[in-house]
């Protein structure tokens, strides 16, 4: 959960405003050159991915290193000023995600996390994969998929629970980050993978590193424990882009020895990047979620599955009919805050009360919404007011309200200051560049400089098959460390 105020849904008005184009439109693909159905104009287009961008920079976090920024964004615009579509306002975002991510707006606003930033070994890798992201806006493939647009669930909220129109009105759900996951066919993919060799290669860039690149995407979603890349989650399967790449690779007829690469540089780049979740934006310890920047501790019930995002920071209970939910409400006064929430079309609200939580202003009310099924949610609202911010604390059930309306109100009354010194300066792990004066393994590099992750995950992050990789003499490397 991050310090940054919730983005409120775009209006479903705006969004009929993007999408009422005439059906009978057609526009040039500038890729392809055919004619096609079109949704939406250029300029159109664009303005929707500027006021999405926004959204999804402020609701995801960007990550705070102007030299990281510039540099991805410099080259991100080298690659596009090369495409069908040059003159598009390019914009390139690292986000303050740990997950491995790239993904693309209409209009030319494309953003990778430093999750994927962390997995790379050369600007190379990176412009492959800038390449590709470019590809689905210069083949406008988010336009041609808007007419089948589903909105996408922040955190855990699930139809079972609550519809699409009763989740936007609780606040859960965001359409700017609906638009990101749009779902392209696999032609859509495999098109945008082949633009991004392309655009590399004109670039002047070694586009046998999008094997590399692909390689490692294989490995993090083979690798047990671990999550599947959010990269791949929406992408083909990275074996079958391997194979594909290097068909494309025989059919390249120019020298490729001694094209771009630029390994060094990229890591002197993300030298020092954190790597991982970052605890100071909270994390949790069993079921307790600390919060060391904005100082307070929740208990999240025993046993729930729980999940800190950006925004908001959820838990679902294990038989999946109840979640609950923290979220930043502003600066307004409790009571106001649920107010306005409790008068939102769709729900009813219960008697309200105000009361003190650990010494904090708070005010509270159970509530219920109608779900387009017929079913009904129920639940508890409570806000509460502390170190000068509006905290939103959600409990939601499709069961009668008392099966959980302790356990909400549990919830509810553990939010309290954080005063655990260790838990108020814990620190973010981070990636160190060490540049080795003599040959030797991983291994024997993991014991001369030891990193907090798994030799495993050390070969991964390298590049390298395992420990019995060789390094050699001044090769630069990657390793994790805690400062």
């Amino acid at each position: 959960m991050r310090t940054t105020v919730p983005v409120r849904p775009v209006a479903r008005a705006t969004i009929a405003l993007f999408l009422g184009v005439a059906l009978s439109t057609c526009a040039r693909n500038p890729v392809t050159g055919k004619n096609e159905l079109s949704l939406v104009s250029e300029s159109q287009e664009i303005a929707m991915g500027r006021q999405y961008a926004g959204q999804v920079s402020q609701e995801m976090g960007v990550y705070p290193d102007s030299g990281v920024q510039t540099y991805v964004s410099r080259l991100g615009k080298e690659l596009a000023a090369g495409t069908e579509r040059p003159n598009l306002p390019w914009t390139f975002t690292v986000m303050d995600d740990p997950t491995v991510n790239a993904f693309a707006l209409p209009g030319g606003f494309i953003f990778v996390t430093r999750g994927i930033l962390t997995h790379m070994n050369s600007e190379a890798e990176l412009a492959t994969v800038l390449g590709h992201e470019i590809g689905h806006v210069t083949a406008k493939h988010s336009v041609q998929q808007m007419s089948r647009q589903q909105v996408a669930q922040i955190g855990m909220v699930a139809g079972a629970i609550a519809s699409d129109k009763i989740a936007q009105n609780l606040g859960l759900i965001s359409q700017a980050v609906g638009v990101l996951f749009l779902k392209y066919s696999r032609d859509d993919e495999s098109q945008a993978d082949g633009l991004g060799f392309r655009y590399s290669l004109n670039d002047g860039y070694d586009v046998r590193k999008m094997v590399d690149m692909f390689a490692v995407l294989q490995r993090i979603s083979a690798q047990a424990g671990q999550r599947i890349p959010e990269w791949q989650s929406t992408h083909p399967d990275p074996g079958n882009r391997i194979e594909a790449t290097k068909a494309r690779l025989a059919r390249v007829t120019a020298p490729l020895d001694g094209t771009k690469v630029n390994r060094d540089q990229f890591l002197r780049t993300i030298d020092g990047m954190v790597f991982g979740d970052n605890p100071r934006q909270g994390y949790f310890k069993g079921a307790q979620f600390l919060h060391p920047d904005l100082a307070f501790v929740l208990d999240f019930p025993q046993g729930w599955k729980t999940l800190n995002q950006p925004s908001s920071v959820v838990g679902q209970s294990p038989q999946g009919d109840a979640q609950v939910l923290l979220g930043l409400a502003g600066q307004a006064a409790p009571s106001e805050a649920l107010q306005q929430f409790l008068g939102q079309q769709g729900i009813t609200p219960g008697r309200s009360s105000q009361t003190t939580i650990n010494g904090n202003q708070a005010a509270l009310a159970p509530f219920s919404a109608q779900n387009q099924d017929g079913s009904t949610i129920n639940g508890l609202a409570a806000y509460i007011s502390y170190g000068g911010t509006t905290y939103q604390l959600l409990g939601l059930t499709n069961q009668a309200p008392q099966v959980y309306d302790q356990t909400f109100r549990a919830f509810v009354g553990s939010f309290r200051r954080l005063t655990d010194p260790a838990a108020l300066s814990i620190k973010p792990n981070r990636l160190s560049v060490v540049k080795v004066s003599k040959a030797m393994t991983l291994s024997e590099f993991n014991r001369q400089y030891p990193s907090v992750i798994p030799i495993e995950t050390l070969a991964l992050i390298n590049g390298m098959a395992d420990g019995n990789a060789s390094i050699a003499a001044g090769e630069s490397v990657k390793r994790v460390v805690t400062r």
